[in-house]
């Protein structure tokens, strides 16, 4: 039987018993909350103020995560200092990846949560010939997470299946599980192979869960997702899946997905996903067979508490913030304006088309190419 540290059940156990609830996104919330420099998105935020990382760790967890991810995306010496960004020469990346790891730790033992590494592709990855130096990277940081105790490991946001192998094979040589997490959509990775292919490559290199993050919203997200199942089960290998989308809308996003949307990353907001839209998300992602369920970029906590809510009888709880929180509007039948009162049921949430809030509002978004 496979146990995390202090005896607490390990990932693959919990996914075999039921659903695993990720966090949510870091970058983008602690970006606009003042303690992230967008371009480099590099977490020394972790350091200068371990206080915000903190306090975000343990919102997911009051909304119902099951997971503390160490927030540690690009937080390899490469990213740290790659394009002038000093991040890198103020910080060293044992000091950020160490720190990271610590306060997720420190949360997760609030409640009954794992913890996570995590790391992504490389800056300068270049098809088939400098192996060694990536993974050398890539070696650096799972090092780090080996020596502060993480329960997992995440590889995530590749978009090159080449690349994803050589960190499965990086997080092979411990004996941690290991998840792969592509940011492709439906259309697969960047050199045309399909989401299906991918799906086997990474099982066959020795990923324990496979699937997709960023990138795209829920349900473009799950779309990938439903084609790497097929291939899975075509070649009889088992894995679990695992879903950890955007909070924005993006289906007009092309093959690389929001970085391709004007509005990325300063001006997302009209395309934020509500908390019933994340309900939906949820219950066909668990429909699917996927029970590694999360988010990625634009995730708030909230959208962490609708997975739960939805979920809530599969799993035999509900988080701690639902407290504060009844379902479908609930607490709604409290409010002093009758029409408002009438708001308090599902039929009304489920079927709501929020407007854009802007009254000039252009019709269709124009990506970039």
């Amino acid at each position: 039987m496979e146990f995390a540290k202090d005896n607490k059940k390990g990932l693959l156990q919990r996914l075999d018993e039921g659903v695993v609830i990720g966090d949510g996104g870091f970058l983008i919330a602690l970006e606009k909350r003042g303690y992230v420099k967008a371009g480099p998105w590099t977490p020394e935020a972790c350091v200068e103020n371990p206080e915000a990382v903190r306090q975000l760790h343990r919102e997911f967890l009051r909304a119902g995560s099951d997971v503390m991810q160490a927030f540690t995306f690009y937080a390899s010496e490469s990213n740290l200092k790659y394009r002038g960004n000093e991040a890198g020469e103020n910080f060293s990346e044992d000091e950020i990846n160490s720190k990271a790891c610590k306060l997720a730790r420190e949360v997760s033992e609030e409640g009954d949560c794992l913890v996570a590494g995590g790391f992504a592709q490389h800056p300068n990855y270049q098809p088939g010939i400098n192996k060694e130096k990536v993974q050398e990277d890539f070696r650096k940081q799972v090092d780090v997470f080996v020596e502060n105790g993480v329960d997992f490991l995440i590889c995530e946001y590749f978009e090159n299946i080449e690349e994803i192998i050589w960190a499965i094979e990086v997080c092979k040589e411990t004996k941690l599980s290991v998840v792969a997490n592509m940011c492709i959509g439906p259309e697969g990775e960047v050199n045309h192979i399909s989401c299906g292919e991918c799906a086997v490559k990474m099982v066959k290199a020795g990923a324990d869960v496979v699937g997709v993050n960023c990138r795209f919203d829920p349900f473009v997200s799950l779309e990938a997702v439903r084609l790497m199942k097929k291939a899975l089960d075509a070649e009889g290998l088992k894995a679990h899946l695992i879903c950890q989308p955007l909070a924005f809308f993006t289906p007009d996003a092309g093959k690389l997905g929001f970085l391709y949307l004007s509005e990325f990353p300063f001006a997302l907001e009209p395309r934020t996903c509500s908390r019933w839209d994340i309900h939906c998300f949820a219950r066909e992602a668990y429909d699917l067979g996927v029970r590694y369920i999360g988010g990625c970029c634009g995730f708030e906590p909230y959208h962490i508490r609708a997975i739960a809510e939805e979920l809530a009888e599969e799993r035999g709880k509900k988080p701690k913030a639902s407290e504060k929180h009844e379902m479908w509007g609930g607490g709604l039948r409290m409010h002093t304006k009758p029409w408002v009162r009438a708001r308090a049921c599902r039929s009304h949430w489920e079927k709501i088309n929020p407007s854009s809030g802007r009254p000039y509002s252009a019709s269709f978004s124009k990506p970039d190419n």
